[in-house]
């Protein structure tokens, strides 16, 4: 019989000290499932709250386009440009998320944060009516690819161009968007969006100043448009008085005169009949555009302030549209010099016109009702003011424009962008072009994302 060994008081030690680390053990690797799960969801809650904030910023996309949408029916009547102190642009709360409308600085400085308002589709040139001349005296542009995007829009084609080896063939009919310059022969992301990649008209940080010059130089996205359609009768579908119609008699220049509240209506109506159907059987003449009248109208003495009364209520052709249209009221001052280059102006005569009018705009806010601010700006002597007599290419109007929105959700995330093509040519707004920018990056500069961190850290 063996008999029973009491255990040593070491022993019994040594047991108790291995169930003690067994049992740590067991509550150490509870303890990192607990923090493994809580952390997952802690990841999963932070995921839930960046998705609901980014529907949220969804729907704060698609309220900002309905505001828009009332914004043009109340103030983009009759071709009028709304700014930014008649609708609301920066950090408009909808809920707990707001949105922002980028755009584009009327002043045409260097600026470091974006500007914040409606862009103006009738300051660029049309990508579906502007000649080559006019596109290949555009900043960062080549005739190369000015001729690529004619015979892109042409319906046969103007030059043979490869592209069967891009695995698609050309168009051959209008351009429907912008973007759809990405797939004309030649184009290049250089070429299309320059140094704003993100489009917002800024440099960022994260841009590089390729030529180093201290400025953004966007490409050819920010001075082209596709959609430029101005009507050609009044708001209420009645139609304008045409200057060249051939029945057009001295009553019809007096009532239109009287009616809209010019001075002398009865005498200044003969004179214009007078010019237009010269006496002793002289040849006929015609108006080229409404600024064509313009001239005539200031070269009589006329003022400006009268001659506005009736240039929403003339017109020189039949066409139910105008189409390419450029509004000298908003164009920049590259474009403007590209569309007085492509008329033969020389470059300096060009340059110094645009900035001329550019300088004047600011100076001159409330003088910007008709196209005949242009002559007083320039004067009738101009090569630049003769150049646009011959033919039909400004306004002082606007139908279309872009709302580029941008929305965030609570606490700054859920980032969406947005941007909208708006079209008042029937009468009211209606939605010809959505395309999501999101994927662009962040666009509201620097001061709006340390604004949302700050309150966020409160």
């Amino acid at each position: 019989m063996k008999l029973y060994q009491h255990k040593t008081q070491f022993e019994t030690r040594c047991e108790n000290a291995s169930v003690l680390i067994i049992v740590l053990w067991v509550a150490i690797g509870l303890v990192s499932i607990a923090l493994y799960f809580a952390n997952s969801m802690t990841y999963e809650l932070r995921a839930a709250d960046n998705r609901m904030n980014g529907v949220a910023a969804d729907q704060a996309i698609e309220g900002a386009a309905r505001y828009v949408a009332m914004a043009l029916q109340n103030f983009a009547t009759n071709g009028a440009v709304p700014d930014s102190s008649q609708i609301k642009c920066e950090a408009v709360a909808v809920g707990d998320a707001k949105f922002w409308l980028i755009g584009r600085d009327p002043a045409e400085g260097t600026a470091t944060e974006p500007y914040f308002g409606l862009v103006d589709e009738g300051g660029k040139l049309s990508l579906n009516h502007v000649s080559t001349n006019v596109f290949q005296y555009l900043p960062n542009m080549s005739a190369d690819f000015a001729e690529a995007i004619l015979d892109w829009r042409s319906t046969n084609g103007t030059i043979s161009l490869n592209y069967a080896s891009l695995g698609y063939s050309p168009k051959y009919a209008p351009f429907e968007s912008v973007d759809e310059l990405r797939l004309v022969y030649g184009a290049t992301v250089d070429l299309l969006a320059g140094e704003d990649l993100n489009r917002n008209g800024i440099l960022d940080k994260n841009e590089k100043d390729l030529n180093s010059n201290g400025s953004l130089d966007p490409g050819l996205f920010a001075y082209v448009t596709a959609w430029t359609r101005e009507p050609n009768f009044h708001s209420d579908g009645t139609s304008l008085t045409n200057l060249n119609a051939g029945n057009l008699r001295t009553s019809d220049l007096t009532a239109l005169l009287r009616d809209n509240g010019t001075s002398n209506p009865d005498q200044r109506a003969g004179q214009i009949y007078s010019y237009l159907h010269p006496p002793n059987n002289g040849p006929a003449r015609t108006f080229n555009s409404v600024f064509d009248l313009a001239i005539y109208w200031r070269g009589q003495g006329w003022s400006a302030d009268e001659f506005a009364k009736i240039s929403d209520a003339v017109t020189t052709t039949t066409n139910i549209y105008f189409r390419g249209r450029l509004n000298v009221n908003t164009a920049s001052s590259d474009v403007l010099t590209a569309l007085f280059m492509g008329l033969n102006v020389d470059e300096q005569t060009a340059d110094a016109a645009a900035q001329t009018m550019v300088t004047y705009r600011e100076q001159n806010p409330d003088a910007l009702n008709s196209v005949a601010w242009v002559y007083d700006a320039l004067g009738g002597s101009s090569t630049v003011v003769q150049a646009l007599q011959r033919g039909d290419y400004i306004t002082t109007k606007s139908f279309q424009f872009t709302a580029d929105i941008a929305a965030v959700g609570a606490f700054g995330r859920g980032y969406r962008r947005v941007k909208f093509i708006f079209d008042t040519s029937d009468g009211s707004p209606k939605i010809l072009y959505r395309q999501d920018l999101s994927r662009l990056g962040w666009a509201l500069g620097e001061k709006a994302r340390q604004t949302l961190i700050a309150k966020n850290t409160q």
